[in-house]
């Protein structure tokens, strides 16, 4: 009989991490099961580890059909989707991979800036379309100099106005609260803030609290020269006026890498020249992947250790 700790896995994980986790602990896949909540009614309380990921997270239903449950390791950095207030009343820590992120996810943001302002993507496709043999593709708008406005000064947004100092931006932020020593000109409204903006960007935590922060008023704030670019959560974005501003012209143009029910994006976004459009990739390069992979597992195995995660979502144990 085994002594190893029993993981469940919930959700497909990068192949690498899949297998130093079955290499170290009894590995479960939730997915590989016939019928899941079967399997938890009969086999739940065996597991005192959970691997999952931002998208999939834990919620409160999936916690309970886990009474032996003292960690859970997430892959990713949002964790919206984990109920930490009900691990919290179990005891259960609750380690995630924050940091290791920040560089690809600020990179894909000012990617997504540069091609939206510059239009680089729609070049390319006037370019494969043979359009240019029969005239000059249009003007974009200079990035350079241009003022930059963020929602949420955190661990990436911090990069991301490091990344536009590069370009002689001026930066300015919204946040709940002003961010001690941030060297940068806080907005008290997000309206402020986007009426400031020549670009705004978007990576404020996802979750009800956010739930269409960026609403029809922001986006007119925004205005018609106006760039939004979004790099955090799709539900941060009331979608629906964001595709009417953008039909209507009431801002210039958009670079998504994140969508409100992914990987469904609305065929009017698709449609439209002026908008980018990424597969929420913002994290995904080989060396951040697996940077993510090795703090998963660091989770766990410094709370097998120690009885503490090594980078504990906030508000959890």
């Amino acid at each position: 009989m085994s002594t190893r700790f029993c993981i469940l896995q919930n959700g497909p994980l990068l192949p690498q991490l899949e297998q130093a986790l079955a290499a170290t602990y009894d590995l479960t896949l939730l997915q590989a099961q016939p019928d899941p909540a079967a399997f938890l009614a009969a086999h739940g309380a065996e597991f005192v580890g959970l691997a999952s990921t931002a998208r999939l997270g834990a919620g409160r239903e999936l916690i309970d059909a886990l009474p032996s449950l003292r960690v859970i390791s997430s892959f990713g950095v949002g964790f919206e989707t984990i109920d930490v207030g009900r691990a919290r009343e179990r005891g259960i820590a609750v380690g995630y991979t924050p940091d290791v992120l920040n560089d690809c996810v600020a990179d894909t943001a000012f990617g997504l800036l540069m091609d939206t302002a510059r239009r680089f993507s729609a070049a390319d496709r006037f370019v494969r379309r043979g359009d240019w043999l029969k005239g000059q593709f249009p003007l974009g708008t200079r990035v350079s100099g241009k003022r930059l406005g963020i929602l949420g000064l955190g661990r990436i947004g911090r990069v991301i106005a490091h990344r536009a100092s590069g370009f002689d931006m001026e930066v300015r932020y919204h946040n709940r609260r002003p961010v001690a020593d941030s060297g940068y000109g806080y907005e008290p409204t997000l309206e402020g803030l986007a009426r400031w903006a020549d670009f705004l960007v978007v990576v404020s935590a996802g979750g009800p609290e956010t739930r269409g922060l960026v609403s029809a008023a922001v986006l007119d704030a925004l205005g018609p020269q106006g760039f939004l670019i979004n790099v955090s959560r799709g539900s941060v974005i009331d979608e629906a006026a964001l595709v009417q501003a953008l039909q209507q012209g009431r801002i210039a143009g958009a670079g998504l890498d994140v969508f409100e029910r992914e990987p469904q994006v609305p065929e009017a976004l698709r449609e439209m020249d002026n908008v980018v459009l990424l597969p929420h990739i913002a994290s995904a390069t080989h060396e951040t992947r697996q940077a993510m992979a090795d703090l998963v597992l660091a989770n766990l195995a410094s709370f097998f250790a120690t009885g503490r995660v090594q980078v504990a979502v906030p508000g959890s144990l």
